[in-house]
């Protein structure tokens, strides 16, 4: 879209409502609670009135997911060139809707990097697959959406329910940042990499067309019972109003600061030598800001490998008076109980080294509704932030472990704000009541877990919470045959 179009749209005069005299800032928003960051979304859609581009590594056949989707389609409808890439990992069980949306005027689906099995359901083609582990193993982690090149959100979220507080067994703490400003542009700069890039390939080429009329009524009977947006507070855990109020009112509470965009080469995925996949990576650049530190780092990662050199480089920040704080899932938390096993490994020699560790615990945060109502369902932890010197700060689609180093693209920010790094800093008090504090015990030479409650009174138990001898004698095999850059 030209510069010149995309400067008056209704989203672009609100991102530059309180924008600075000072040249080259973005704008910022945190937004924790899985209501609030959906409903931004669809708010930043429906308001969009020329482009809107969305890039996903999971995209679910869910609710939230068929809502996305509608939202698409009803900007396309009114005339807004939409484009939709999604990772071909997950892409095969929602391909028949890919495929009408495909006809419809306006707008346009790719998938990166697609299965090589292209018939049956999504089991089998991964089956089918398992000769070129490169077309399962390697993905676009990323997670975008722009709209009219005014206002993006990115951050740790795919769309599924569970990344919005609407999955009956188990939902993600995460958190996304909505963004105005200089670097907007940027992240679409990304999108388009992505998008004419040698590894999509458009929904034409890997789904038959059908006709007009035929794409019409599948998506209609699919669309039509949806509600339109999901129960939301009026005022978020920050105490900002919703995104959608506040694109009505013409004017986005933001805090301003200096912006960089990391993403990740589409090749990556392409490149066989792990030297070459970490050169200039988003992971590389990120660790090069934390080593920078002079007084903290603060890690939030669902799932934390750091490997030997990870664990070096944490040990010589110690050394060097600079505390680091590590904030993953506890082990009745994580989805992903291979990649915890891998970071198990290196919990004593961290803790040894004087680096705080805090795993958040599956059912100990859903005790307090500040950051949604889990219901009966447990609780994961799924936010990417780092945060350095408390005035610079990481957040993104990047976990911090080899599968993101090596293997998957991803795409991130870092900016320089001591109010946004407090603010997040507010989160984490949030988080605080629901993770466990890891020491090691002197007397008994064992690790503990330490739980507080609102009161500040402790209970220490032995036992890490979740364990069992079956799982863990699996990932224990696994692992054997799993190199750690995989996990």
């Amino acid at each position: 879209m030209p510069v010149a179009a995309a400067a008056r749209t209704q989203l672009a005069r609100i991102a530059r409502a309180d924008e600075p005299e000072t040249p080259g800032l973005s704008g910022f928003r945190l937004m924790a609670q899985g209501p609030t960051a959906f409903n931004a979304r669809l708010a930043l859609m429906r308001h969009a009135q020329n482009t809107i581009d969305a890039q996903y590594y999971v995209l679910n056949r869910d609710l939230t997911g068929l809502i996305f989707l509608r939202e698409l389609r009803a900007a396309a409808a009114r005339g807004v060139r939409v484009r939709l890439l999604v990772d071909g990992l997950y892409a095969p069980v929602s391909e028949d809707l890919y495929a009408a949306l495909a006809v419809q005027p306006n707008f346009e689906v790719r998938e990166f990097n697609p299965l090589p099995a292209r018939a049956g359901p999504l089991p089998w083609r991964l089956m089918l697959s398992l000769h070129d582990l490169r077309h399962i193993n390697r993905r676009m982690h990323n997670k975008l959406l722009v709209a009219d090149n005014s206002l993006a959100i990115t951050g740790g979220r795919n769309v599924a329910d569970e990344y919005f507080m609407l999955s009956e067994s188990s939902n993600f703490v995460d958190i996304d940042m909505l963004v105005s400003g200089q670097a907007v542009g940027e992240l679409s700069a990304t999108f388009d990499d992505y998008w004419n890039s040698a590894q999509v390939r458009p929904m034409a080429v890997l789904q038959p067309a059908p006709a007009p009329q035929d794409a019409a009524r599948l998506l209609d009977a699919v669309f039509a019972p949806l509600p339109q947006s999901i129960a939301e507070p009026s005022v978020d855990v920050l105490g900002q109003p919703t995104v959608q109020a506040q694109l009505e009112r013409g004017w986005l509470d933001q805090i301003w600061g200096d912006a960089r965009v990391l993403a990740d080469f589409p090749g990556k995925i392409t490149l066989d030598d792990p030297e070459a996949s970490f050169a200039d990576s988003v992971t590389q650049r990120t660790v090069a800001q934390i080593q920078g530190a002079r007084s903290e780092v603060f890690i939030v990662s669902p799932y934390f490998v750091p490997g030997p050199h990870g664990l070096a480089l944490i040990q010589d920040a110690q050394r060097r008076g600079v505390q680091t704080v590590v904030m993953t899932n506890a082990l009745n938390a994580t989805d992903e109980t291979l990649a915890y096993s891998g970071y198990s490994r290196y919990r004593e020699p961290m803790l040894k080294s004087g680096v705080r560790l805090y795993e958040l615990g599956a059912n100990l945060i859903t005790r307090d509704r500040r950051l949604g109502d889990f219901k009966m369902s447990s609780a994961r932890l799924h936010a990417k932030v780092a945060v350095v010197d408390r005035r610079r700060m990481f957040i993104g689609s990047m976990n911090f472990d080899g599968r993101s180093a090596w293997l998957n693209t991803e795409v991130g920010l870092i900016v320089e704000s001591t109010e946004l790094a407090a603010q997040f800093r507010q989160l984490i008090d949030e988080f605080s009541p629901g993770t466990y504090e890891l020491r090691l015990d002197p007397a008994k030479g064992v690790m503990s877990w330490v739980e507080r409650d609102i009161d500040g009174a402790e209970t220490v138990q032995y036992d890490e919470p979740g364990w069992s001898a079956l799982h863990r004698f699996r990932d224990w095999l696994i692992l054997q045959m799993v190199p750690e850059e995989m996990l």
